[in-house]
């Protein structure tokens, strides 16, 4: 997926919100934003927005000397799904359709993202929840989900951010999880999930968890370690959570189902559909390839 001009003050807005959320003085806030406005000026449209998120949040932990700015909005909400964790599985456990549940809980989970705002409440991830479990939304491709994992022998959940993964590890238990290796972030960037925040949460005690080697707020498959492109290559399956992930990977030509919320307008317009849309769909590009 490409950027858009409507990119462009999104990430101006992510620039300032994350200088100021370390306590930067003005001047310092400032200066973040004069680079990121000259990145923006000659940022390649063509490339997925991911790719320029990239590049700002190099250049705030450079300006601020924060190597991780949202370290504590990580915590916090690694510590709030962890105490909505034994609730949400009771809830899946409950459930005369659990894997349709859980999914439903993954989506949920996508709300923590703080590239999207920087301003989310305890409140609104429970009322996302609650929405969640009793919105309709477009479950035609689900079966085709639930028999891709079955099928599969190698899978890769790609996750998306802290927090969020205690939702994935809902329903990642209820897959055959021997067969899924979990991806999460090389090193901090917005509040994506790393290697610390898997084991924080408990899903490395769950499953496979490894490192992609990049900094990039999605899968920017070049950036990625060796390592990691040739675990993709192999896959059979890929799970990809969230925006960046879709934002990086819809045009790949790999069997991928994206699970997500659509959180903006770009997106919501790139997938045809409203914002706040609940998503689980197959790549496109895979569809098209083998007809």
């Amino acid at each position: 997926m490409r950027s858009y001009l409507d990119c462009i003050p999104c990430f101006v807005r992510q620039a300032l919100e994350a200088a100021r959320l370390v306590a930067c003085d003005e001047k310092t806030s400032e200066k973040v934003v004069r680079r990121v406005l000259a990145l923006a000026a000659e940022m390649d449209l063509n490339q997925s927005p991911p790719v320029m998120g990239g590049k700002i949040h190099r250049v705030i932990r450079q300006v601020t000397g924060k190597d991780d700015p949202y370290k504590k909005i990580k915590q916090k909400f690694n510590a709030l799904a962890l105490r909505m964790y034994p609730e949400m599985k009771g809830l899946v456990a409950g459930s005369p359709k659990p894997l349709e549940t859980a999914v439903r809980l993954a989506i949920a989970g996508n709300i923590i993202d703080f590239g999207v705002s920087s301003s989310l409440k305890t409140a609104e991830v429970e009322q996302t929840i609650e929405d969640s479990l009793k919105t309709d939304f477009d479950m035609s491709e689900f079966e085709e989900f639930s028999a891709a994992v079955k099928k599969a022998r190698k899978i890769l959940y790609l996750c998306d951010n802290a927090g969020e993964i205690v939702f994935d590890r809902l329903l990642i238990e209820q897959l055959p999880y021997e067969k899924i290796t979990c991806v999460v972030k090389g090193s901090p960037v917005i509040n994506d999930a790393t290697m610390e925040d898997a084991v924080i949460t408990g899903l490395t005690e769950v499953v496979k968890v490894i490192e992609n080697g990049s900094d990039d707020p999605g899968t920017v498959l070049k950036a990625c370690s060796e390592d990691f492109r040739r675990r993709f290559d192999r896959a059979d399956l890929v799970i990809a959570k969230g925006q960046g992930n879709y934002e990086t990977l819809s045009d790949a030509d790999k069997n991928i189902f994206f699970i997500l919320k659509a959180k903006c307008p770009v997106i919501a317009r790139h997938l045809g559909c409203q914002v706040g849309t609940m998503i689980l769909s197959k790549s496109r590009a895979f569809k098209k390839a083998v007809g």
